[in-house]
């Protein structure tokens, strides 16, 4: 039994592992799990990840989750080539550091930002008051001007001079406030050029593929959000914006 990656391309971690296979040439199943239909809380799901969240890898009889674990587990795997984790031990500490930082900062806001921007209205039918909003869209612009200082500084990839699993992940996560209206790269010339560069790594086509349905997010309509969910969101986001 072959290598099988449970993804949905909503999901930034997903589309971070998508990418990383796909640019290595990494063999794998693609195994479908729309999150806003629940699939990932099915039965049949659990068996692979009883956490009931995707990315989710099964390897013959292996599981593995948590997306940073994967991709570590695929680089390990099929000994992809040094720079996306680096041998060498500061650089890859710098990988770490980045990793270890992102969750609760770039992730967290960017990912707040989408949520109320998108889900919220949605979910609610009506927007969230534009003073609430901008103070979101401030705490996202915090952690931006600290992504740009501390981690890229004037290097062209955060590690240095070759690109990492750090920018990879980074990357796809600030997609998703651009993908809710928010052009994040507009006015920061040194992170719309770091942007390029990592897109050019991977493959612009590639890169553009596994956003498609990000982009087209707008398209969503209470009615394709599985019924038991719709509720759960609408309070968890009501929670988060309030």
């Amino acid at each position: 039994m072959g290598l099988e990656l449970y993804l949905d391309l909503l999901s930034q971690p997903c589309r971070a592992l998508y990418i990383f296979a796909r640019s290595n040439n990494i063999p794998f199943e693609f195994k479908h799990v729309e999150l806003m239909k629940g699939q990932h809380r099915t039965e049949e799901f659990q068996k692979v990840n009883s956490l009931m969240k995707v990315p989710a890898l099964k390897d013959g009889s292996f599981t593995l989750a948590e997306s940073i674990a994967i991709l570590l587990y695929l680089a390990r795997k099929f000994k992809t080539p040094d720079h996306w984790y680096p041998s060498d031990l500061q650089k890859r500490a710098r990988v770490d550091e980045y990793l270890s930082w992102q969750h609760a900062n770039i992730r967290g806001k960017g990912s707040k930002v989408f949520l109320t921007k998108v889900l919220l209205p949605l979910l609610t039918g009506q927007p969230l008051p534009p003073e609430k909003l901008e103070g979101i869209t401030e705490e996202l612009n915090v952690v931006l001007k600290q992504f740009e200082d501390k981690f890229l500084q004037d290097k062209p990839f955060i590690a240095g001079s070759e690109v990492s699993l750090a920018d990879l992940v980074a990357l796809v996560e600030l997609m998703q406030p651009v993908a809710a209206g928010y052009d994040l790269f507009e006015d920061r010339p040194k992170l719309a050029e770091w942007r390029r560069r990592v897109e050019e790594v991977v493959g612009k086509q590639l890169f553009q593929e596994a956003h498609e349905g990000i982009f087209n997010i707008k398209n969503l309509t209470a009615d394709k959000i599985a019924p038991e969910l719709r509720e759960h969101f609408k309070h968890q986001l009501l929670k988060q914006a309030s």
